[in-house]
């Protein structure tokens, strides 16, 4: 199950969606593009990301 960032609207514009399938590490995709490459990254490294971002 992939999750959609909580500031995507429906218009369809740029978003990113995580799943928490995979406890080990955060997936990260463009919801965009659903077939094409995930980003796989450490949860600190998340983290990090997400705390830049507030």
């Amino acid at each position: 199950m992939w999750v959609k960032s909580s500031y995507s609207g429906e218009n369809g514009g740029n978003c990113v969606e995580i799943t928490p399938a995979i406890p080990a590490v955060v997936p990260v995709r463009d919801s965009k593009l659903v077939e094409g490459p995930v980003l796989v990254v450490t949860h600190s490294a998340w983290s990090v990301f997400t705390d830049s971002l507030r």
